[in-house]
């Protein structure tokens, strides 16, 4: 409990317990900036003066702490609602107020002092404040003995900023907050109050009340569509996942199987079908857990768990970049979800959105009544394809604001990845832009250098803070460096995705087979540049939404060609050098575009032809996650090579797939509708090759026809290589094969 020795510079009165009117009556109206210079105790005069404004209330009695005496009864002061009392000198007090529905007793917010500590403000100012999600916010503490709650915004151009609630009727004048200066972070301790209040800030700008504002740094929120965020206990889980800790930077290298389900939580499963509830973190770690494991990926992608007022984004217009979703349940239970995905060998990415952010009134734009998270300038401050605004991250708060919330899903959280969304639009000015659209860096240049020195400062951070975690850029350019280490001139990222080799692959596959001979380069030029980055392959949920149609729709010709096609397409992917991602609901070959207001078509794996296609995706993961040389090489040229990259008239191709150990597995891809029987492709070694997948394989969907499970190779030059295997290959089929032994019947 803390004093002033001086009274409020507005303060000349008649009597040491007035105020200058015009302190008082911006008490009334709620413009008074500086709250703890007139409220709570203060020593005036060497007499002791307590005062408090409580809107409605009748009476307020001060009462020791300790023994509840009634040291005084404040009297009304010079303004309505004003109370002011003295006191003989200062002891710790609680005020008891009568209000017209009864009597309550609190502890002053007023008689507390400052609570951020100054290198808090020095961190939060200079942009480096990797705990905000604890520092920020409204935090659960105890403060000289009292329980409470502590709030602190950051708002440097507010008039005054307070915390309004139903424990305050919502009213702005009764919970303004002190200013820390030269920050600009506004904050103020509210002893009593407990987990799950619900709250807001009430902003006033310098040209006026804003509507009320959500926190930034809220670390729980209402559901949508309701806006409010919501006190959070600490974070308080019993982490079981020591192992998977300790040994998941092994899991995540270049040389690693990664094989990622990509999830949209609200939309995989439901209670009683598509119009029934949402899954909870806890139905989905009962439920998504062991679906994934018998499927065998090896991560989950969640898209955008961060809330989000409109469902229909998906996430990717994020308002809280430290709450989980009130949609899925508590943090506490998201918590506990990645830890039973951790426990089960599963590791979990976020999708998470430092590109931009929506314009509701209740979130970040326009927070203080500036542009404060935001660039001024629409050219730079405004996507104009999404409607949203663009982060200012060349201000140091938001480069820091952004920091942390990356740091707080991966370190509070045990995240094991990032995926960062939209890096393309970060990188370039003029991204999506015509001319006279975008203002250019300060060399005259269309690189935004602000974004690009933040990305770099963040994943630097990252292999400093969360060992073992990796981030993944969603880049479309050609942007060099970007899975490049910065201390090459890189981005720091650790993966990239490979748009290009996404979008000509599904452009190869959609050709009638009559006419892929003229697009054969469309699968053969990704190879041109496969290891110049460290890749991740996505089909993900953007090919599969907005009128582009379900992944088996794509496919050309009639229902068994469609699923041959699509199980060729699958072999492909799995094969091909780089990490594999899968949308959900492409493993069922559901015929239905994607919709974020249903479930998947779960009923279609009563089909034969739809569970082959769910088969095969689990014995694709199988294979390149058991076979080292899918995986141990997926991002150096040695673990790959062509043996037949020209055969575009009968649309064939064949690679070599090799492990560190020198051990060769045999890809050979039909994409013609026609059988191809004695087809010769040259292999490195003599001897049985054993077939060890075929997508035509009956328990596919297929007929079954193949190679009767390996060939002889003859000693015949082709291809470059000693020795020929003759092969059948199965229409829009692909066979992988492997030195091995033959059965013995």
């Amino acid at each position: 409990m803390t004093t002033r020795s001086k009274q409020d510079v507005h303060s000349a009165s008649l009597d040491s317990t007035s105020l200058h009117p015009d302190a008082a009556q911006a008490l009334v109206e709620g413009t008074h900036g500086d709250p703890f210079a007139v409220l709570g105790p203060h020593d005036v005069d060497h007499e002791m003066i307590v005062r408090a404004f409580l809107p409605r209330a009748i009476g307020v009695e001060l009462l020791e702490r300790d023994s509840q005496r009634v040291l005084t009864r404040l009297q009304p002061g010079q303004v309505p609602d004003l109370f002011v009392g003295r006191l003989d000198r200062l002891v710790p007090y609680r005020l008891r107020i009568r209000w017209p529905h009864g009597e309550e007793i609190v502890e002053d917010p007023y008689a507390f002092g400052p609570l951020l500590g100054e290198l808090d403000l020095y961190l939060i100012g200079e942009g480096n404040h990797r705990e905000l999600g604890t520092c920020l916010g409204a935090q659960m503490m105890t403060v000289d003995g009292v329980k409470g709650v502590r709030f602190a915004v950051w708002a440097p151009n507010a008039r005054r900023v307070s915390v309004v609630g139903e424990f305050c009727g919502w009213d702005g004048r009764r919970y303004p907050m002190r200013l820390r200066q030269p920050t600009g972070v506004w904050e103020i301790f509210i002893p009593g109050l407990e987990e799950g209040a619900v709250y807001k800030y009430e902003i006033l700008g310098q040209s006026g009340l804003l509507p009320l504002k959500a926190d930034p740094v809220a670390r729980a929120t209402q559901s949508p569509p309701e806006t409010g965020s919501v006190v959070a206990a600490p974070l308080a889980h019993d982490w079981q996942d020591q192992a998977w800790m300790e040994e998941r930077a092994s899991r995540h290298g270049a040389d690693a199987p990664i094989s990622v389900y990509e999830v949209h939580a609200a939309s995989w499963r439901r209670h009683g079908g598509d119009e029934g509830e949402l899954y909870s973190w806890g139905d989905l770690a009962r439920w998504l857990i062991p679906y994934v494991k018998e499927m065998g990926f090896t991560h989950i992608e969640l898209l955008p768990i961060m809330e989000h007022p409109f469902g229909g984004s998906w996430g990717y217009q994020p308002l809280s970049q430290f709450a989980p979703s009130g949609r899925f349940g508590k943090p506490q239970e998201f918590a506990a979800f990645v830890d039973a995905c951790h426990q089960a060998g599963i590791g979990v990415i976020l999708d998470w959105v430092p590109a931009h952010f929506p314009t509701d009134a209740h979130g970040l734009a326009r927070f203080d009544g500036t542009a404060l998270y935001e660039y001024q300038d629409p050219r730079e401050g405004f996507h104009q394809d999404w409607n949203t605004y663009i982060y200012n991250l060349g201000r140091h708060e938001v480069h820091g604001f952004m920091l942390a919330s990356a740091l707080y899903w991966l370190k509070h959280f045990h995240v094991d990845a990032l995926r960062v969304d939209a890096v393309a639009s970060m990188l370039y000015r003029n991204y999506s832009r015509k001319e006279g659209e975008w203002v250019p860096n300060r060399h005259g240049g269309q690189e935004n250098l602000e974004a690009i020195d933040f990305l770099t400062h963040l994943n630097e951070v990252v292999g400093e803070e969360a060992p073992g975690a990796i981030m993944i850029a969603e880049e479309s350019t050609a942007w060099p460096g970007v899975s490049r280490p910065v201390s090459e001139g890189g981005l720091g990222f650790h993966y990239k995705w490979n748009m290009g080799w996404m979008h000509d692959t599904l452009s190869y596959m959609s050709e009638d087979p009559l006419y892929r001979r003229y697009h054969h380069g469309e699968l053969t030029f990704s190879l041109v540049y496969a290891f110049s980055e460290h890749f991740m392959l996505p089909i993900s949920h953007d090919e599969v939404v907005h009128g582009k149609g379900s992944l088996i729709n794509k496919m050309p010709g009639d229902r068994w060609q469609q699923f041959a096609n699509l199980r060729a397409c699958l072999s492909l992917m799995w094969t091909h050098p780089g990490k594999k991602l899968l949308f959900m609901g492409c493993e069922l070959a559901q015929f239905r575009e994607w919709s974020h207001d249903r479930e998947l078509d779960w009923f279609l794996l009563a089909d034969s032809e739809h569970q082959g296609i769910s088969n095969l995706v689990r014995d694709l993961n199988g294979l390149y996650t058991g076979e080292p040389a899918l995986h141990e090489q997926d991002c150096v040229p040695e673990g790959f090579e062509w043996v037949i990259g020209d055969d575009a008239h009968n649309s064939v191709l064949a690679w070599l797939r090799w492990s560190r150990e020198g051990e060769p597995m045999l890809v050979v891809l039909n994409l013609t509708p026609q059988t191809l029987s004695d087809y010769g492709v040259g292999v490195p070694s003599a001897g049985y090759w054993q077939e060890c997948f075929n997508s035509n394989a009956s328990a596919y969907g297929g007929t079954g026809a193949g190679n009767d499970g390996g060939r002889d190779s003859e000693a015949r030059e082709s291809h470059g290589h000693p020795f020929t295997l003759s092969l059948h290959l199965p229409p829009l089929g692909a066979v992988i094969l492997k030195p091995g032994r033959k059965a013995l019947n």
